[in-house]
């Protein structure tokens, strides 16, 4: 495993009102990494996760991206933000627009690819999760588990450096949701650097390489998977498991 650090987050606080969504989180993303991040729902989990690009705004503590505080006002955040796919729960496509649409406007109008390159580039790609033979359906005349793979290789198009997942399973149904987390799983063996918010424990036990167990807005513990589901230390992860698994 790679030890350069992509991403470093310190004392990361967040409150929404009187709500404390995430207290003094301190973690480190490396290079090649696929860290996922699992807990009971409310604990902090997907605010973490959209502080990791400032899609919400930390009130305390530091995100640095490549050494970079892009917590700093002064810092372009869109410019990093192209760095960092993100994949949602709701896909989140554009529904007038067909999918090959979808996948070249970011680069076009963002990386300033020509729609050539950007075509091939997405072409590829849906070869890739097999979907070539839809890049002129829309969005509407597409499944759940297809318009999630579309959104994973829209984001992947941008050539990102990190990959954001926010339980992109939970919106599926149950017979959709191996085919997202194998093209997810295809991912990480190329080596992509993920994140990953997730309620699929198998996923997490099988593809992780750093796991994060969230609680009441703190990491309570972190581990190799091995270690954080088969010997857990902290009564509250042992209760959690006990539960889900």
């Amino acid at each position: 495993m790679s030890t350069k650090v992509l991403i470093k987050v310190e004392d990361l606080q967040k409150s929404f009102g009187t709500l404390h969504a995430l207290n003094g989180v301190n973690a480190e993303i490396k290079t090649g990494d696929v860290t996922v991040v699992i807990g009971p729902s409310g604990s902090g989990k997907s605010t973490f996760l959209r502080c990791l690009n400032l899609l919400e705004v930390p009130t305390g503590g530091k995100v640095y991206f490549e050494g970079i505080d892009i917590t700093d006002p002064k810092v372009d955040i869109n410019q990093h933000r192209q760095k960092m796919g993100m994949v949602f729960q709701q896909f989140n496509l554009f529904p007038h627009m067909t999918v090959l649409d979808n996948m070249i406007l970011a680069p076009v109008k963002l990386l300033k690819k020509s729609s050539d390159e950007a075509v091939n580039i997405a072409m590829e790609l849906l070869e890739r999760v097999g979907l070539p033979d839809r890049k002129d359906a829309y969005p509407s005349q597409l499944s759940g588990g297809q318009k999630q793979r579309i959104a994973i290789v829209r984001a992947l198009c941008m050539q990102p450096e990190v990959m954001l997942f926010d339980e992109p399973t939970s919106a599926l149904d149950p017979e959709m949701v191996g085919e997202v987390l194998d093209v997810m799983r295809n991912l990480a063996k190329s080596g992509m650097t993920m994140v990953v918010v997730t309620h699929e424990m198998g996923f997490a036990r099988e593809v992780g390489t750093r796991a994060i167990f969230m609680d009441e807005g703190k990491i309570v513990e972190e581990n190799t998977p091995e270690e954080l589901f088969g010997n857990p230390s902290s009564p509250r992860l042992k209760s959690f498991l006990a539960k889900v698994l």
